[in-house]
């Protein structure tokens, strides 16, 4: 009988050792055919972020291309005989120049917006990481420092046997080492994690300089295609209309430069005092004029200076761009201290320097700088803005016509200021 159990009990543990076997073969099996479709199903995930990469990186490189082929165009076109033809093309290929700038600038923009994103689910992971790690850490300390306490006769006597014993002190060494090794992982976790926030305020920053690019790009393709228009609009497009307004606008350029160098035709007019009137601005258009305002230069030691580096605050309208008050304007930040020679509130048609009409419109053709400010006021007379010695006195343009202005040299400085399209008083 005990046989015949024991012969039983044999055979019931040996299909179970072979169904074991097989449950094991199965679940080996199984695993492999799920890597082999997880391996696969990943490594098409990898090419196919690949493909993206390549595609946005080959986008990125046409892009870059273009605006270097263009570039090139626009400094040929640049070159070009100034025709009304050859402005108008200038124009639209600045116009599609900017427009593919935007188009670099946006991609630019999604590319740093996926790389914010990427970081800030890197920094959450390794956040939650570090708090788990953390907790650990501390779980495992204070146990290890309870473990420490414990006396080594305690131990002893709270061992059943030698090989408990030596366990037991053995446990409490790998605790000790698990703990430096998990102390050094949360430092290295922390580190880590420091570096993604930095890399990450920084990739922020730069989508902020970006964004700020992008709204300044999209403001001069608006301002290219009106200067456009308006260009149309003052010519008609009429060759013969563009070319007067060339030469206009040179012949204005001209006198302006003799007037500041060498002066012409001056007669002194005498000895003035500060706030006395000295001229008026020349009502409607004046020779080369288009309308009333006039060019206001400042010389310092014989040099020509920024007139807003010497006149002080004031209440002004800013007309210098597009339209009045709009953002593309030129600067207006006087810093001096000297009195406005035109009563408040003050309107600035053109500021000092490469000014937005340099850039924008035909005008750059005919000079590339502004050597003064071109101002309006709340009315047309002109003050003294010093004590001084006032000449007066006439530019003879190329076209027949002359540009009359007056000089104020200002007492006891090395300063002399000049009002152009004027009447003296």
């Amino acid at each position: 009988m005990d046989s015949k159990e024991s012969n039983k009990s044999k055979i019931v543990d040996s299909v179970a050792l072979g169904l074991i076997i097989l449950f094991l073969i199965f679940v080996v099996a199984l695993y492999a055919v799920i890597w082999e479709y997880a391996k696969g199903h990943k490594l098409n995930w990898l090419g196919s972020v690949f493909a993206q990469e390549t595609s946005s990186n080959s986008q990125a490189n046409d892009l870059s291309n273009k605006i270097r082929e263009y570039q090139q165009k626009l400094d040929e076109l640049r070159q070009e005989k100034n025709t009304l033809s050859s402005q108008i093309q200038y124009m639209d290929t600045q116009i599609y120049l900017t427009g593919l700038k935007i188009k670099e600038t946006e991609a630019n923009i999604e590319t740093i917006k996926k790389e914010v994103e990427t970081l800030t689910q890197r920094i959450e992971g390794m956040d939650s990481s570090l708090d788990y790690l953390s907790k650990t850490l501390i779980s495992r300390v204070t146990s290890t420092y309870k473990a420490h306490y414990i006396s080594p006769l305690e131990m002893i006597f709270n061992s059943n046997s030698l090989g408990e014993l030596i366990n037991n002190i053995k446990y409490l060494k790998s605790a000790q080492e698990n703990n430096q090794k998990l102390l050094i992982q949360v430092q290295q976790v922390k580190l880590n994690y420091e570096e993604q926030k930095k890399l990450r305020e920084q990739k922020t920053v730069e989508l902020d300089n970006l964004s700020k690019s992008l709204e300044e790009q999209e403001i001069d393709l608006g301002n290219q295609k009106t200067s456009k228009q308006k260009l149309l609009a003052d010519t008609n497009n009429d060759e013969r209309k563009y070319q007067d307004l060339l030469n206009k606008a040179q012949a204005e350029y001209t006198a302006i430069q003799g007037i500041v160098s060498v002066g012409a035709n001056e007669v002194e007019i005498g000895s003035v005092k500060k706030n006395d009137t000295i001229a008026s601005i020349i009502p409607g258009p004046s020779c080369n004029s288009g309308g009333p305002h006039t060019p206001f230069i400042v010389k310092d030691n014989g040099v020509v200076s920024d007139p807003f580096n010497y006149l002080k605050p004031v209440a002004f309208n800013n007309c210098s761009a597009s339209s009045c008050g709009s953002s593309d304007a030129d600067p207006f930040n006087p810093s001096g201290n000297l009195d406005w020679p035109l009563q408040p509130t003050i309107e600035l048609e053109q500021g000092y320097g490469s000014t937005w009409a340099v850039r924008n419109t035909w005008v750059g053709r005919v000079y590339n700088f502004h050597n003064g400010i071109d101002i309006n006021g709340a009315s047309n007379d002109i003050y003294a803005i010093s004590d001084g010695t006032l000449y007066k006195g006439s530019y003879g343009g190329s076209n027949g016509c002359a540009l009359p202005y007056v000089k104020l040299v200002h007492k006891d400085s090395n300063i002399t200021t000049y009002y152009l399209h004027v009447y003296p008083k």
